[in-house]
């Protein structure tokens, strides 16, 4: 019973006839631009438009240009063997889906607390930029918000008078997390139209910085291009440049959402790949470019603030694009903010069908047809730490959680190449076992540009995840007791 408990697995056959219920009944409608679109429209958000500027501050300089490559390459490797799983097991639940599929039950509960890291934290984290940007805007149009109240405390920063300030709670970040909960409870979805929609108007956003913002740049912001490591490993030089793609890897986050929709493709074996990796291509240009404005525009030193493109706005002066800079970065944090929680609620609610976490988290309100519960419990957790934590810390518990989990998927595909040798892959990575190898040894790379604290931190997020499954899934497992 232990032996089975803890590595038993769901047929990837069982996982396609029962799963959700809807693996028979979805339309093969999305062609390859389609999926690149959802790709770009999951991936542009929060690390663009937040940690961008805390990276080049702290870390690397306007070498955070090299940062994204980094991470982009890393993304690459670890995408492919996402388009193969996606591929072969076309339902809906990710990584999580995968892990139960291939490495069994215990890997999958950890794969599933994991989860938790890149979206309820990311969530919080993408709350804190958001704040950021919103405060800015007010500023913009006469309204100071008090800033003790839009900052973490043990944040301490001066006002342009000189003053010092400490931060006592980030409301506005709360807010809008405990607000989207509310919408997301009475059954607030987002269309394929909206999507498309909040795509253009990130593009638009980006690109109209990158083409205004390049005519005010000043090259003598770019040197040094790589400062000189201060001593402490990590802070500027080479070691900086990987700490700083560790940090920026945030910015990638939301491709993996992107394989959930390979059921609907109509070429799983070509439309996946180059979804995927048409997405994580084009936006690593983009943030490339991000990146060189920026630091172009402002001194990096400077950049160490939620908002940085909209210190950016503000250094080239022009009223009105100022505004509309701020408007779309709001919208479009404000989606991001609304896909994650939703995400999180969806894991929840799939791990608490298995078995894995009380019912109380698939409880399905009669009416509102939406699991309110687990939404709302979500919801207050992530409004307190997006107003109680300092978004240094939570980008790089975000970032250390999510190369985890890739870590994981990169696994899987190499034991079920073994272990199901002979099952028809509509699409295979090409090289393997070295692609996946090379993205297990990216993570670890950008894993190790993280700092111990950091690695700390997971190791008891993961400790807290085993005791919950050893106390309560291991026993509640439907699998085990259907066995």
């Amino acid at each position: 019973m232990a032996q089975h408990s803890l590595m038993a697995r769901k047929s990837v056959q069982d996982i396609i006839r029962g799963g959700d219920g809807e693996a028979h009944r979805l339309t093969k409608s999305l062609g390859p631009w389609s999926i690149t679109a959802m790709g770009i429209g999951a991936i542009i958000g929060a690390g663009i438009f937040v940690l961008t500027g805390t990276a080049a501050a702290q870390y690397a300089g306007p070498g955070i240009m090299l940062s994204f490559v980094l991470g982009g390459i890393a993304c690459a490797f670890v995408g492919l063997c996402y388009a193969e799983l996606a591929a072969l097991i076309p339902i809906s639940g990710s990584s999580y889906t995968y892990t139960y599929a291939t490495l069994g039950e215990l890997f999958a509960w950890i794969i599933g607390w994991d989860l938790i890291l890149e979206y309820a934290m990311g969530a919080a984290t993408v709350a804190v930029g958001w704040s950021g940007y919103v405060v800015s805007l007010l500023h913009n149009v006469g309204l100071d918000f008090p800033p003790e109240y839009a900052a973490a405390p043990g944040t301490v920063f001066k006002l342009a008078s000189g003053v010092e300030v400490h931060g006592v709670a980030n409301l506005p970040a709360a807010f809008i997390v405990l607000l989207l909960t509310v919408l997301l409870m009475f059954g607030t979805k987002e269309s394929a139209k909206l999507n498309n929609v909040m795509v253009v108007i990130k593009l638009a956003v980006v690109l109209a910085f990158i083409g205004l913002g390049a005519f005010y740049v000043s090259s003598a912001n770019w040197h040094p291009f790589i400062p000189d490591n201060t001593g402490e490993f990590g802070h500027y030089g080479a070691s900086g440049i990987l700490r700083g793609a560790a940090v920026v890897f945030f910015a990638f986050i939301g491709f993996d959402a992107v394989s959930t929709a390979a059921q609907e493709a109509r070429n799983p074996q070509r439309d996946m790949p180059v979804g995927i990796l048409g997405s994580l291509t084009i936006c690593t240009l983009l943030y490339i470019a991000v990146a060189a404005v920026l630091t172009g525009l402002v001194p990096y030193t400077q950049l160490d603030v939620p908002d940085p493109i909209a210190k950016g706005v503000d250094a080239i002066g022009v009223g009105w694009f100022t505004l509309a800079i701020k408007l779309g970065a709001i919208a479009g944090l404000t989606t991001v903010i609304l896909v994650l929680l939703y995400g999180q609620s969806r894991i929840f609610f799939t791990m608490s069908r298995d078995g894995l976490l009380p019912d109380l988290f698939s409880r399905v309100h009669p009416r509102l047809h939406t699991p309110y519960a687990s939404q709302l419990m979500i919801g207050v957790v992530v409004a307190v730490v997006a107003a109680f934590t300092p978004i240094g810390i939570l980008g790089e518990m975000v970032s250390i959680g999510t190369l985890f989990a890739f870590i994981l998927v990169c696994g899987a595909v190499i034991y079920l190449r073994k272990s199901e040798a002979n099952m028809h892959r509509p699409f295979r990575v090409p090289g393997a076992p070295w692609v996946p190898l090379a993205g297990i040894a990216s993570c670890l790379l950008l894993m190790l540009g993280l700092p111990l604290v950091t690695w700390t931190r997971l190791g008891g997020w993961l400790l807290i995840g085993l005791a919950i499954y050893f106390f309560w899934g291991r026993a509640h497992s439907r699998l085990a007791r259907k066995a």
